[in-house]
């Protein structure tokens, strides 16, 4: 059994040939007509993307002017917030507690430019490297279209989303009683982050083989992003505040929409945007079709007996996602684990101190700090393992599951070699991520019952990712058209535990997240019976997939 690579899998720098090869093109022809064919194929996905966006940000603006409708309210929750590291760190600041608009879309700002640059990360690639890597460009190349026309198409539609979104938000924004120059500011700001990570994204595409790998690629980019932009904002006088400048996430919050508009920081998007976009042009020149820069590695003449096996194969098919995933979260770690400095220095401010009292002394408010950061690494975690049990539907949609499965090999155990790969990595996953917040922790506060603690408390979030894990399991098994439902689901749960207690969401509707009956650790209180359910849940929904996978045909 042979492991080397497939043909055309892996280009050089050297290499001159264009994606698309069509005699008496030119470098742009046929871009008009490809920007067309994307948006008749995304006439139902954009569309409701943007839905989402304009509602979300419109009744998040009428659900806080309600509830904090004058000043005096405002600068009490926006000094609150402020003195909070826990919040500044998931948020931003409110950067003018006075303005209606500030305390009310300070929860969606940064937040809200990420998901943004999720949707322009997603539309590019698919409409760049998946269309390679399915074969469906180099039928288009044989027609009449230049080896710009491709990329060109796909940035046009994936900017003009993004610009929509952020107009529509700002007239929502306007329609619910916010000023016109902020509430234009604050939409174009989400299209500052969404554009700039299309650049991103089309770079990416030229770099990997996979759509999976520039996917990957493009969100460790976003992560590390939100990182300095988090960082930036914890930081005091003394500390790295340039950081956020670093950032395009950083930049949407910078341009100040509500607190003094800094209209000039949308030309530092515009710039980065260009260059990055440049680059991309550069490197499609450089490669061959269905080719990335990043060249495979070859394999081996004969397979290791590891391989004779569909769990070493599904391990050698994920373990380089799972080695980015892995440096990217022991990253987050340190990162998170460091910011304990930072978050001390709130406590000698006197805003804080009746919050601090509350939270139980200093050590509650670390706590608080660290639990709220580890609830959102839970739902990055979730990524990791939906992707590794979608790698399923993309081997039974790319054909290689079928001569698979034509030998001794089971359904059940090929399926389940996936799964056993998205479960222990996401294992692996919190255990680093733990252990590397714990150990920064430890090193920063000169308390080394940090590391157990912390290492404890990332673990405790695995039951809720079982669940995720499970419900992309049963998607694939029982309607493998349907398998985004699962991300759909994960989005929803993220709004939901952010945006429910805004909109004062029934507790029963809140409860259907699997991260609401995780335990806030470390310093809360650790009940097994909730952590029990979410894995019985889990499995069944696991089971549930698997035997459904065997019993329906291949799609």
């Amino acid at each position: 059994m042979s492991t080397g690579t497939s043909t055309g899998t892996a280009g050089t720098l050297g290499a001159t040939r264009p994606t698309t090869a069509a005699p008496g093109a030119g470098a742009f022809t046929g871009t008009w007509q490809l920007t067309r064919l994307a948006l008749r194929r995304d006439r139902v996905l954009v569309p409701v993307w943007l839905a989402v966006f304009v509602v979300l940000a419109g009744s998040t603006a009428s659900s806080t002017l309600t509830l904090y409708p004058d000043i005096v309210s405002r600068r009490q929750i926006g000094v609150t917030i402020n003195g909070n590291p826990a919040m500044v760190a998931l948020y931003g600041k409110v950067l003018d507690t006075s303005s209606a608009g500030a305390v009310a879309m300070f929860k969606v700002n940064a937040l809200g430019a990420a998901l943004v640059a999720v949707l322009t990360m997603i539309l590019l690639v698919r409409h760049t490297r998946a269309e390679e890597e399915a074969g469906r460009l180099e039928l288009v190349g044989a027609g009449v279209v230049g080896r710009f026309a491709p990329l060109t198409a796909a940035l046009a539609v994936t900017c003009g989303t993004a610009i929509t979104l952020g107009v529509l938000t700002g007239l929502s924004l306007v329609a619910a009683g916010l000023p016109v120059s902020g509430s234009l500011a604050f939409g174009l700001s989400w299209a500052l982050t969404g554009v700039s990570f299309a650049a991103v994204a089309a770079v990416m595409a030229q770099l990997t083989t996979s759509a999976r790998g520039a996917t990957g690629l493009t969100a460790a980019v976003l992560g590390a992003t939100y990182l300095l932009r988090a960082v930036g904002d914890v930081s005091d006088a003394h500390g790295p505040r340039w950081a956020s400048w670093l950032s395009p996430v950083g930049w949407a919050q910078q341009v100040r929409p509500f607190a003094g508009v800094r209209w000039w920081v949308f030309l530092i998007g515009a710039l980065f945007t260009a260059l990055v976009a440049a680059g991309a042009y550069a490197l499609v020149g450089r490669r061959d079709l269905g080719a990335g820069l990043l060249a495979d590695r070859g394999g081996r003449a004969e397979a290791t007996r590891w391989l004779a096996g569909p769990l070493g194969l599904a391990v050698r098919l994920q373990r380089a996602v799972l080695l980015s995933w892995t440096v990217g979260f022991a990253v987050m770690g340190l990162i998170v684990g460091s910011l304990a400095n930072s978050v001390q220095s709130f406590l000698d401010t006197p805003g804080a101190r009746d919050m601090i009292t509350k939270l139980g002394g200093q050590a509650g408010l670390l706590d608080a700090f660290f639990g709220t950061e580890l609830s959102v690494i839970a739902i990055i975690t979730c990524i990791f393992g939906i992707s590794a049990v979608l790698r399923l539907h993309g081997e039974e949609q790319a054909l290689r599951a079928e001569p698979l499965l034509a030998t001794a090999t089971g359904r059940r155990r090929w399926a389940l070699s996936h799964v056993t790969v998205a479960v222990l990595g996401s294992v692996w996953l919190l255990f680093v991520v733990g252990l590397t917040m714990g150990l920064s922790a430890a090193a920063t506060l000169n308390d080394y019952d940090q590391v157990g603690r912390l290492l404890g408390a990332a673990l405790a979030q695995l039951p809720a990712v079982l669940v995720m894990i499970g419900i992309a399991v049963a998607a694939f098994g029982l309607v493998p058209r349907l398998v985004t439902v699962a991300w759909a689901l994960l989005v929803a749960f993220l709004l939901v535990g952010e945006l429910g207690p805004l909109f004062q969401l029934d507790q029963r509707v809140m409860d259907v997240s699997p991260f609401a009956h995780t335990p806030r650790l470390p310093g809360g209180s650790l009940t097994a019976t909730p952590l029990a359910w979410l894995t019985v849940v889990g499995v069944a929904l696991v089971v549930l997939g698997l035997e459904a996978f065997r019993r329906r045909d291949l799609d």
